[in-house]
């Protein structure tokens, strides 16, 4: 089966790196399926996002994401995100607290309720 490098790269960390056969992020212009051979590409991630890899080793890492870019080649693919965390590191009540607080009548407001709920969409907790 075919498979391609994949590196998910925060501003604070690397947040994963291996061999994938498929990823999935949301860009600026629309979700994106990516599997192994793609037109080279670059483009926007969403302010917020959730970022899947599915690895050549049968698991599947999922990740809340904030802004960023994701660069593709035939072999590879680049997750550059100004934060990242993986869906097994999300406090889940802490991101439902920060749901609950966030007042969506400031702009503040509304981009922390948007990361709250990336958070617990990436964590499989999103109601």
């Amino acid at each position: 089966m075919a498979e391609m490098t994949v590196e998910l790269v925060a501003v604070e960390r690397r947040i994963w790196s291996g061999s994938a056969n498929f990823v999935l992020a949301r860009t600026t212009v629309g979700e994106i399926g990516v599997l192994p051979g793609h037109e080279p590409t670059l483009a926007q991630l969403e302010d917020t996002a959730v970022v899947r890899v599915d690895g050549t080793d049968g698991t599947s890492t999922t990740l809340a994401v904030h802004g960023g870019f994701l660069s593709i080649t035939p072999d590879n693919v680049t997750v550059l995100a100004e934060y990242a965390e993986l869906a097994d590191e999300i406090d889940v009540a802490r991101a439902r607290n920060a749901l609950q607080r966030a007042d969506s009548s400031e702009p503040e407001g509304v981009a922390a309720a948007a990361r709250a709920n990336v958070r617990l969409k990436a964590a499989g907790a999103a109601e």
